[in-house]
């Protein structure tokens, strides 16, 4: 579906240089996210949500939407004016928020149900011997539906023909694990900002004042059964590493709590300790391991039969959602603003609105933050609950510049980070050579690529 009528710019070189990198930025993610039914759920709804934002800032203009849909090819046409007001009663009683005012204003269109199927769900239209009639105030959903369904068919079709592009190895490192890149602070070669040499006597009132949903998730587990499972461990122990806890801090209390559940302290240094420095980066290959990011839990390992690790805005039933969103104090209209996050899958916007109920802020849609990272969870509450002078970790993933964001990428076998310097050195180089290579050659053999996919 061509979208490029729905650009707001007037400048002509500027309007194809826009949709130039649109459609780059759009294909590498189609083959990215085409591999498994999780990524390709998850990239069919941030597009959908972007084509509904730019859909909306051209509703004023009729003229640009017209344009879109003759484009397209869609043939939605508007019912006469006789059937309009024949049908004005039914009509009226019938759609959302529809009163004898607005509908004067608003043309309907007749289609058959089922191509206005959450229209339908939510009885937000007339129904009629199978159609609906949706008015010009509800168009985006006709055309999102459409947009939803091509793009899904799209991904199908990239998945099935993706082993090409597999066979292009100079090209595999720049698509595997982009779903798992982060652009924000590096928690695991910096210091706490927010406190100075936090003790294992300080985590369980931090936990309370300032963890994030699923790190309180794992506090809680590892204190009621006085155990986590490997990735349980992996996940909450880095989270630990990167607000301040020291190594010498973390054996003291990983070994205080699993003693307590019938475990002899010969047993945790034999079969735990060694795990816990590693992360440290005292064993091993000694590579100083970074706290897992909100992509990572996301779309990393799903939780199994005993497991806690994992996002619970993503891995949690509802029902216990509820219980822990409740035993936070938030309250039960805002409880359900984050269910509808949730069901919408937008689980970091879902981990901002609790941010912001739990630290007393505006919950508005445009001042909520999107949360990146547990770490930064923890240390813009930290800020909120103890101010001190302001970094560049407190700024929102919109403000931030090149010069303050780091990217870092995660393997499939291993958790990222390296060593320091050695770690800087390969983000500087794989910064080059996204800048580079994605303007070049590769790109024209990406889009060239896709263009012959979409032909099959």
């Amino acid at each position: 579906m061509n979208s490029d009528n729905l650009s707001t710019s007037t400048n002509g070189e500027a309007v194809f240089e826009d949709c130039r990198k649109d459609h780059i930025s759009h294909f590498i993610l189609r083959l990215a996210y085409c591999k498994s039914d999780d990524l390709r759920h998850w990239y069919i709804q941030q597009e959908v949500d972007l084509f509904r934002f730019r859909f909306l800032r051209e509703s004023d203009n009729s003229t640009s939407i017209k344009a879109f849909l003759a484009q397209n090819g869609f043939n939605f046409k508007a019912i006469s004016q006789e059937e309009k007001q024949k049908l004005r009663k039914e009509l009226v009683s019938s759609t959302y928020e529809m009163n004898n005012g607005s509908f004067d204003s608003n043309y309907f269109y007749k289609v058959h149900f089922t191509a206005a199927l959450d229209l339908v769900r939510s009885r937000k239209v007339y129904l009629k011997c199978g159609y609906a009639y949706v008015p010009s105030s509800e168009l985006l959903s006709l055309v999102a539906n459409v947009f939803r369904l091509e793009l899904s068919k799209a991904l199908a079709r990239t998945a099935r023909m993706f082993p090409v592009i597999e066979e292009q190895q100079r090209l595999l490192w720049m698509l595997n694990h982009i779903n798992e890149w982060y652009l924000g602070d590096d928690y695991g070669n910096k210091k706490s900002k927010t406190r100075d040499g936090i003790t294992a006597d300080m985590i369980n009132p931090l936990c309370q004042e300032s963890f994030p949903p699923c790190m309180q998730h794992l506090h809680y587990a590892l204190k009621a059964d006085h155990h986590l499972k490997h990735f349980g461990r992996l996940q909450f122990g880095l989270f630990l590493k990167g607000i301040g806890v020291s190594l010498e801090e973390a054996l003291k209390f990983w070994r205080s709590e699993f003693i307590k559940g019938n475990m002899d302290v010969d047993k945790f240094d034999k079969q735990y300790a060694y795990a816990i420095r590693h992360n440290y980066g005292k064993e091993g290959k000694r590579t100083n391991y970074t706290p897992y990011s909100c992509m990572k839990i996301i779309m990393g390992n799903p939780p199994g039969a005993g497991d806690q690790h994992g996002c619970p805005f993503r891995h949690t039933r509802t029902d216990v959602l509820v219980q822990q969103l409740k035993a936070m104090k938030i309250s039960s209209t805002q409880v359900d603003e984050v269910l509808v996050k949730v069901k919408s899958n937008h689980y970091q916007h879902a981990c901002g609105m609790c941010f912001a109920a739990v630290h007393k802020q505006s919950s508005a849609e445009d001042t909520v933050l999107a949360i990146d990272h547990p770490n930064q969870y923890f240390e813009l509450s930290q800020k909120i609950l103890h101010p001190q002078k302001p970094s560049t970790s407190t700024i929102p993933r919109t403000m931030r510049t090149p010069q303050n964001a780091t990217l870092q990428t995660s393997c499939a076998s291993d958790v990222p980070g390296t060593d320091s310097e050695t770690n800087t050195n390969k983000k500087i180089k794989q910064e080059a050579e996204l800048d580079e290579g994605w303007e070049n050659d590769d790109l024209d053999e990406i889009m060239s690529g896709v263009a012959s996919m979409e032909s099959m």
